[in-house]
């Protein structure tokens, strides 16, 4: 049996960055997207868009990711988006609370444009 992977792809352009982030995300591999957020983070990015879509689980470490980086954006002015999220991903955002809380979109494009800044 293969351990699950997570894999994250970066692009920067301007203050946005934007992740899109493919398998599946847990307490083993939680560290692969939080090396890519604090690297982010240390630069003058203004808006982060996590693109989701390929994203077939996260578990509750993924959670305190998310929600570490939303209040991190916050408190330095900016937003952090979240888009195209997987059923699996949704429920999960569901039962925490994360819908109703989180800026979410139906696909990465629409949380691009977003102006919400």
């Amino acid at each position: 049996m293969s351990l699950p992977e997570l894999k994250v792809a970066v692009l920067n352009s301007g203050t946005t960055a934007a992740l899109t982030i493919v398998g599946h995300l847990n307490a083993l591999t939680v560290g692969v997207l939080e090396s890519n957020l604090d690297a982010i983070l240390s630069t003058d990015a203004r808006r982060i868009v996590l693109d989701c879509s390929g994203l077939s689980f996260t578990s509750s470490a993924g959670l305190r990711v998310f929600l570490a980086t939303v209040k991190r954006m916050k408190s330095r002015g900016g937003t952090c988006a979240f888009a195209s999220l997987t059923p699996a991903v949704n429920e999960v955002f569901e039962m925490a609370g994360f819908l109703e809380t989180m800026e979410i979109h139906t696909s990465r494009e629409s949380a691009l444009l977003s102006e919400n800044l």
